[in-house]
């Protein structure tokens, strides 16, 4: 890190949307901070589908609308259930602009740029190998030889929490609580976009899609449009997938699953001729509550983001960047207070977390906390979307006579080997955790 002072009031690991979010505002405040970055550049390791939730991202940088990198305004929502060839599809028009489509790299670049207008020095590039600890208290951290100092640390590593697992601070990482995301950028034409996808022009659509296009593993496809380009993938459960590969119950690899989804007789009409300008993986959170550190502040540091857990996959739409971004925004805000406090303690940077622990973020997480225990029931990401379609076939595929709902509805869960008694606990679980 040649040329970087060796002393800063905070330094933020990782520039991604709750770092750079915690950056900018603490840059702004006065604080000299510090940004590094592993990757070639602000944004270079992120990937995202991606649908991002602009409230949350407003309240740090109110110019959002103008001067993001927003692809389209998301008008139009989609869920999918799929079984073999036949695809169930609910829609949902938006009366009012809540999200947006966007590449987080761009994003999050857009991100870093305002934090370092605002004064902010990033740094990338930079492998941070250790956040430092002495004398009960972390004063910084660590690339290879060179020490950075700090006040105070704000950890926004990622998924992948190394530093935190050195300090202690978090287990290793667990299979069950995280999912592979893959994903493919589809090069069709603006103008192609809105034609295929009926969309008024400059709006998008974002669409999620369940049942056997994950090859039985737990998880859901995904369909993104952005300016000219549509973004498709699918989130398969890293757990499950292991399960079934060391069962030889799957051998095909990821992309060939992925490959199978862009194929799929009804949805390849939506990018026909298209090329893949693209291909990516990435790991994200499934676990809920259960992959949020025990604390998330010590003397010197704090938590914010994928690192501290805040992600939400509802099976109907992802709450990631928005959380991250007001986890940020949070950390910010304590950090600030601590200083006026009389520094950066234990007992002052506790402010954080009870803050967070006050704000939507932690609100949704409770919530929906049943979701990541979810995820991990096959049940309901193979056999429930199929009885879903074989009712819909013997209602709307008669010959002659039609069943009635009850008839189809007891038919198709024989046909799928599920009892009614096995339904209604299932759906039971589902109401009790709502």
């Amino acid at each position: 890190m040649d040329g970087v002072p060796g002393k800063f009031d905070v330094v933020v690991v990782g520039a991604g949307p709750a770092g750079s979010a915690a950056a900018y505002l603490l840059a702004k405040a006065g604080f000299k901070v510090l940004i590094l970055e592993r990757g070639r550049g602000a944004g270079s390791k992120e990937l995202f589908g991606g649908k991002v939730y602009a409230p949350p991202l407003r309240d740090v940088w109110p110019g959002l609308d103008k001067e993001a990198p927003i692809h389209r305004w998301v008008t139009r929502e989609r869920i999918s259930f799929v079984r073999g060839s036949r695809v169930a599809t609910i829609e949902y028009s938006l009366g009012r602009r809540v999200g947006f489509t966007t590449y987080l790299p761009e994003l999050a670049k857009w991100m870093s740029d305002k934090a370092v207008e605002a004064g902010a020095v990033l740094v990338d590039e930079v492998r941070v190998d250790e956040i430092v600890v002495r004398d009960g208290r972390i004063v910084g951290v660590r690339s290879g030889p060179d020490t950075v100092e700090a006040d105070v640390v704000v950890d926004a590593e990622g998924v992948n929490r190394l530093l935190l697992e050195r300090l202690g601070l978090v287990e290793r990482l667990n299979p069950s609580y995280v999912a592979l995301g893959v994903k493919e950028v589809l090069n069709v034409g603006k103008g192609t976009i809105e034609e295929r996808f009926a969309l008024p022009k400059g709006e998008g659509l974002a669409w999620m899609v369940a049942g056997d296009v994950t090859a039985g593993i737990p998880g859901g496809g995904f369909i993104y449009t952005m300016k000219d380009t549509i973004a498709i993938g699918l989130v398969l459960h890293i757990g499950k997938a292991m399960e079934k590969a060391e069962a030889g119950q799957i051998n095909k690899h990821v992309s060939r699953i992925l490959e199978e989804f862009r194929l799929h007789p009804y949805f390849k009409q939506f990018w026909k001729d298209a090329d893949v300008m693209e291909y990516g993986a990435h790991m994200t959170i499934e676990g809920g509550l259960r992959m949020v550190p025990k604390r998330l502040y010590a003397p010197g540091l704090v938590i914010v983001g994928d690192a501290a857990g805040l992600l939400l996959n509802t099976g109907y739409t992802v709450r990631g960047v928005d959380f991250a971004v007001a986890s940020g925004r949070i950390a910010a805000e304590a950090i600030i207070e601590a200083f006026n406090r009389g520094g950066p303690t234990e007992e002052n940077l506790r402010l954080y977390e009870e803050r967070l622990k006050e704000s939507f973020v932690w609100r949704e997480l409770v919530r929906h906390r049943w979701i990541g225990r979810g995820m991990e029931d096959e049940c309901y990401f193979t056999s429930m979307p199929g009885v879903l379609i074989r009712i819909l076939e013997k209602l709307y595929e008669a010959d002659y006579e039609e069943p009635t709902l009850i008839d189809a509805l007891l038919e198709s869960l024989a046909e799928e080997d599920i009892s009614l008694t096995k339904l209604i606990m299932k759906l039971g679980s589902v109401v009790s955790k709502l």
